[in-house]
Parts: structure tokens; C-alpha cells; sequence
């Protein structure tokens, strides 16, 4: 892909800078030390180049691990009210969550849905390595869920390749609710880039949908993970949410 340069306005892409660089500077080698992880396969990523890392998630700390144990810097999405907070404790996050690489984006489906994968595209235009969850959301039950067609889309849109990522025993290290990381092993496996192009181009449902069970099935192929066969997310409230879901003929 060619790079070009960051959009000018209020969709402007922030690259990683200096609290970025000294969060992997320093926390990195300290998280090496501690936790000792398995790192597989750091030669997959390029290291240069837009390049799509879609990972299983099992684990708050994901966010974390995979900036700090990949070759080079990562940028992905989070919950935009990570950055909107006032006072310390605002700046804290903010501060925080910008030396791990994310971008605040407006979770959600429908339009918002479609924003973040615009955003994605955008971080991706950079030629930056932009990491993200197929799955949508963490996996409570260790399951590897179904994955959602964005990444399709957003690999098929912007032609870079996707480098698989298989996390393994970061649900023992953070588990859902707990606030401080606990000392475990834990591995990062890098799987070889994957081409999806010759699936057809973004706007086909089917090319998208290919495009992502390939992408799932080798993540699947690191992490050995069961297969849930559906999508990871919360039951249908009522009658009305069911009928959409039935309709919804796949999610981003």
C-alpha cells in the first residue's frame, strides 16, 4: 500500500508519539522480565507497511500485550470515554491508553459500527499496523466465537494483509473484573501474513465473509481454541431484537 499522509480535522489520525514510545520503552522490558512471555513468530509481522493484526480476545489486558510484545508500534480502537474523562483520573486514562496506541472511537452497531471500520481505514492509509478483535468482543467462556465481517471489509478495502494473532493464558492473567494483573505465563504467537484479495472485492457480502472465516481459521490454528460456531455477544432483550438479528444478514 502506498502511505499517505494523515487526514487534516477533527478525523485527523494521532500516530503514536513520544508517551507511546516510552510506554513501550520502558514497559515492555519490565513485562518481559516479570512475566516471561512465549513470544512465536515476531518475523510474520513486517516491519514496515500497513498490516492488519486480528486476534482472538480473551482478556482486558489483550489491548496491552499486543502493542508491547509486537515487532513494531500498534495502533487500535477503544471506547472513546476512555479519553473524555476530567480531572487526574482522566488524565490518567487518557494518558495511559495513548502510550498503548489506541484511538478513541464511538462503539456501537449500524452507523457506528461503520465509523469505526472508517477510522480503521483511516489509522491503515498511514501504513501503520492497526490491531483488532474479529470477534467483537471478549470471549467470556474461552470459546473462539465467530468472526464479524469487518476485518474482511477492512483488509479487502485497503489490500493490506492480515498477520493472525493467538493469544493464549491472558485470560489467566487478567481475568474479567479483576483491576490488577496477576503474574502468569502467557503467549503471543504471530501467525504468516494472510492475502485476502483474491476473494473479490469489499462490497461482495460473500468475498467478505471468506475473507474473515479464512483470517478465523488461523487464529483458530494458534490458539486450538473450541470453535463456538456464533457470533460472541449478549441475548436478544426481546421479540423486536430477535427479529432484527434474523434480518441483520451479517455483522460488522
Amino acid at each position: 500500500m502506498t502511505k499517505t499522509e494523515p487526514d487534516e480535522g477533527p478525523n485527523a489520525v494521532k500516530r503514536p508519539g513520544f508517551t507511546y514510545l516510552f510506554g513501550r520503552t520502558v514497559i515492555g522490558p519490565i513485562a518481559r522480565l516479570v512475566y516471561r512471555p512465549t513470544v512465536i513468530g515476531r518475523k510474520n509481522v513486517p516491519r514496515e507497511g500497513a498490516i492488519i493484526l486480528a486476534s482472538n480476545h480473551l482478556s482486558f489486558i489483550d489491548s496491552i500485550v499486543i502493542p508491547l510484545m509486537a515487532p513494531r508500534r500498534v495502533q487500535f480502537l477503544a471506547k472513546s470515554h476512555y479519553f473524555e474523562g476530567t480531572g487526574f483520573k482522566g488524565w490518567l486514562s487518557r494518558s495511559f491508553f495513548t502510550a498503548i496506541g489506541a484511538v478513541g472511537v464511538e462503539r456501537g452497531a449500524g452507523q457506528a459500527a461503520q465509523d469505526a471500520l472508517d477510522q480503521s481505514k483511516r489509522i491503515l492509509d498511514t501504513g501503520a499496523a492497526f490491531a483488532l478483535y474479529p470477534e467483537g468482543t471478549r470471549s467470556l467462556d474461552g470459546r473462539l466465537y465467530k468472526g464479524r465481517t469487518g476485518v474482511g471489509w477492512l483488509a479487502l478495502t485497503t489490500g493490506a494483509k492480515v498477520v493472525p494473532v493467538g493469544l493464549i493464558g491472558t485470560d489467566q492473567l487478567q481475568p474479567v473484573g479483576t483491576k490488577i494483573p496477576r503474574v502468569r505465563k502467557f503467549t503471543v504467537a504471530f501467525g504468516e501474513p494472510i492475502d485476502v484479495s483474491r476473494y473479490g472485492p469489499a462490497e461482495s457480502g460473500r468475498a467478505r465473509r471468506q475473507a474473515t472465516d479464512e483470517i478465523m481459521a488461523a487464529i483458530h490454528g494458534l490458539t486450538g481454541q473450541e470453535l463456538a460456531e456464533k457470533y460472541n455477544e449478549a441475548p436478544p432483550a426481546g421479540a423486536v431484537e430477535r427479529v432484527k438479528r434474523a434480518l441483520r444478514p451479517e455483522r460488522l
